[in-house]
């Protein structure tokens, strides 16, 4: 089981991150409007999981930002935004923000996608929550890259990620 650091203390997760090389595990997630993808629908695209707790704290959203930026020069690739956020909350955040590279995906039904991911805190003030990860996929679904941030209050290795496309 993975730990991340939250206020400084140690944070129990349910799992750990899918292995590179493996399968990414398949998901359902609300887009904007309520209708449901999955893995499979993204099947020829590279993507980019980035997944975090909550569009509504500062590191999170410098995160979706910072994504947008540099996915509007990427060829082939999607960057999935993942929390467990109302896709309304989602979808006002990126109109107010003018975010347009950038898919929100919402796991807010069953918590499963952080469940299978092992990115679910399981204690603490963030319980039921997802993790600060970044996944890179390729094409097929296969896991190219992962990081599981360490101290929730940072932010991921953008560049780490994006190299691993």
């Amino acid at each position: 089981m993975a730990s991340v650091l939250f206020g400084g203390n140690p944070t129990n997760l349910n799992g750990e991150l899918p292995k590179t090389g493996s399968k990414a595990p398949d998901f359902k997630l609300a887009k904007n409007d309520l209708s449901i993808v999955n893995l499979s629908d993204f099947t020829g695209s590279k993507l980019v999981l980035n997944i975090f707790p909550s569009i509504d704290t500062s590191t999170c959203a410098t995160s979706v930002r910072t994504f947008n930026t540099k996915a509007a020069a990427l060829n082939n690739t999607k960057v999935l935004c993942i929390s467990r956020d109302l896709p309304f909350a989602q979808k006002r955040f990126c109109g107010a923000e003018g975010l347009e590279n950038v898919i929100t995906l919402s796991d807010f039904n069953t918590g499963k996608f952080g469940k299978d991911y092992g990115i679910e805190f399981m204690e603490g003030p963030f319980t039921g929550l997802h993790a600060r990860a970044v996944i890179v996929l390729d094409e097929q679904g296969i896991v190219k890259y992962t990081e599981l941030v360490n101290n929730i209050s940072d932010e991921p290795n953008y560049e780490a990620a994006l190299n691993a496309l």
